[in-house]
């Protein structure tokens, strides 16, 4: 075995019980993801069956070098699609060694609001569009632009197909297939209007799952645009001027939005948003006001509204869901870079339980 390679892919099946678990974690600055690998004696399904680990919190900006031991719980399994075999990845939130949650720690707070009696009934279902910019990694500009200047003006990108419109589709394929063999439901992916963006989509998943589901996603991307020698922007307006920016529209309905007359129930809960709205704005993610302006598909950050098939609404509701009069609608305001849990959770809470101040 000359090539590294053949030593990366290594099949351990024949030769050891032994698996690989990656543990990933959210880093200091809510959006840089973490992992270590440890080696466990066997197959491991459920996430309560693995131990908890710790990692250096004072390299991660999440603790003091005087008291930097922070300890990961593990939370959702999915299948290693880098390692392979039995290998696994493990999603974890940390907690300091009292057990009370860093605050860096948005999961445990969503769970919290997953599981109050009223949210389970419902069953509250997320289908999130993940966009996201390809960047040259020397030159952080995005992929397939000429360095220091522009492409053509958007309009043959969206969904596109050619080389001088598409770029990066080798990543974007290998992530979709990546995700299916770890078990996410990614449910499509699309080029997006800005040359150089692309979008995947996780769901429907329900509750908590959605945001999992949707961290291990980017933790996957983040790996493989690592491979490519590409680095992976989430900035909600990587270029300034009269291009799209990037954003996490936000699918969602609870089970009374999905029987007959849900549309009654839907327009109900997009008024409890529309009165929390400033709330949302400011946990939908950073830098948002670069994007939410009025334009390029957006609705202006300081002023909530709604439509059937507006996309320049903060909410929009399909003309499938207004002529069934039942079904979903897509919070369009959360932008690229914000954290699923507190997103999905804040919805919920609004819609379901109703808090609106």
């Amino acid at each position: 075995m000359s090539l590294l390679s053949d030593l990366v892919n290594l099949n351990l099946t024949d030769t050891t019980d032994k698996i690989i678990a990656e543990y990933i974690w959210i880093g200091g600055s809510g959006m840089d993801l973490r992992s270590k690998a440890r080696t466990l004696s066997g197959p491991v399904s459920d996430p309560s069956k693995l131990p908890k680990w710790n990692y250096d919190g004072s390299s991660t900006g999440q603790a003091p070098g005087e008291d930097s031991e922070v300890i990961l719980y593990p939370q959702a399994i999915f299948k290693d699609p880098f390692r392979r075999g039995s290998n696994i990845l493990v999603m974890c939130d940390a907690y300091t060694p009292a057990g009370e949650p860093i605050p860096t720690n948005k999961r445990h707070n969503a769970a919290k609001i997953f599981s109050h009696p009223d949210v389970l009934a419902e069953e509250p279902w997320y289908g999130i569009e993940q966009e996201y910019t390809l960047l040259q990694k020397d030159v952080q500009w995005p992929l397939g632009w000429p360095v220091g200047g522009f492409p053509g003006p958007q309009g043959p990108y969206y969904c596109g197909a050619g080389a001088d419109k598409a770029f990066g589709r080798d990543i974007v394929d290998a992530h979709y297939k990546a995700c299916l063999y770890a078990g996410i439901n990614i449910s499509g992916i699309n080029g997006e209007v800005m040359p150089g963006q692309w979008e995947f989509q996780v769901g429907p998943a329900v509750g908590i799952s959605a945001g999992d589901e949707l961290w291990v996603a980017r933790y996957i991307l983040e790996r493989i645009t690592e491979i490519a020698g590409v680095v992976l922007s989430f900035d909600p307006k990587p270029i300034q001027g009269d291009w799209n920016g990037a954003g996490a529209h936000t699918n969602y309905s609870t089970k009374s939005m999905r029987q007959d007359g849900g549309f009654e129930v839907i327009k109900k809960a997009i008024e409890k948003l529309r009165l929390r709205h400033k709330e949302h704005i400011s946990a939908y993610g950073e830098g948002n006001d670069r994007r939410l302006t009025g334009r390029h598909e957006t609705a202006d950050i300081n002023t909530f509204s709604w439509g059937v098939a507006n996309r320049g609404a903060s909410v929009r509701v399909g003309r499938d869901t207004e002529k069934a009069g039942k079904g979903y609608f897509e919070d369009r305001r959360p932008a690229s870079n914000m954290d699923p849990y507190t997103v999905t959770s804040m919805i919920a809470e609004t819609t379901i339980l109703g808090k609106l101040l």
